[in-house]
């Protein structure tokens, strides 16, 4: 066998799997991934319990109710909301508005929310939703931003350190992931 035949992994599976972990977290921050996840989990007790018979030590209990279908619906529903968003973040007031809503109706419906496990994470779900807001991009940084930086470096470090105030001290300060928060004058009011 020539070594010619044998080919080598383009790039070590340690590279690949770093990489794909990069991508992945790229991607979850560029939507509401937490919320998402916990409506698709809420979704599932709200789906079982009602189907489920639970054997607690020689009795078996049903819990299956004429709401049934009820629960069905409200539990598909519920992850076809944490799904969507995944996938179309714009549509994340709606998602989070009818989560909540979904989490609400499976209180009467669905054996109490699927005993809480279902309506609390739904609860929570869908007010991560409405909340999540894409990050500002970072401004390109530029040659005067370079030269920028380079004066601030150089200036002196003999003198004498200053008190700051806060919005001083927070416009110094700019934020990771977007804009600086600007500072009012003292006397205006917002």
């Amino acid at each position: 066998m020539s070594s010619a035949t044998v080919e080598a992994w383009p790039e070590d599976p340690a590279g690949l799997v770093r990489r794909g972990r990069r991508g992945f977290r790229a991607w979850r921050r560029t939507r509401p991934f937490w919320g998402g996840l916990l409506a698709v989990i809420a979704g599932l007790p709200i789906l079982y319990f009602p189907y489920a018979h639970l054997t607690l030590g020689g009795l078996t209990v049903a819990m299956a109710t004429t709401a049934g279908a009820g629960s069905l619906l409200i539990g598909l529903l519920m992850m076809v909301l944490g799904v969507t968003v995944w996938f179309q973040p714009v549509v994340r007031v709606f998602c989070g508005v009818a989560t909540t809503i979904l989490a609400l109706i499976s209180i009467p419906v669905s054996n109490l929310g699927g005993f809480g496990m279902g309506a609390i994470p739904g609860l929570i779900a869908g007010g991560l939703l409405v909340s999540w807001a894409p990050l500002q991009p970072l401004p390109a940084a530029g040659p005067e931003a370079a030269e920028a930086a380079a004066e601030m470096t150089a200036a002196p470090q003999d003198a004498a350190p200053t008190a700051q105030s806060p919005a001083q001290a927070a416009a110094e300060q700019p934020l990771e992931y977007g804009a600086a928060p600007t500072a009012h004058a003292e006397g205006e009011q917002r």
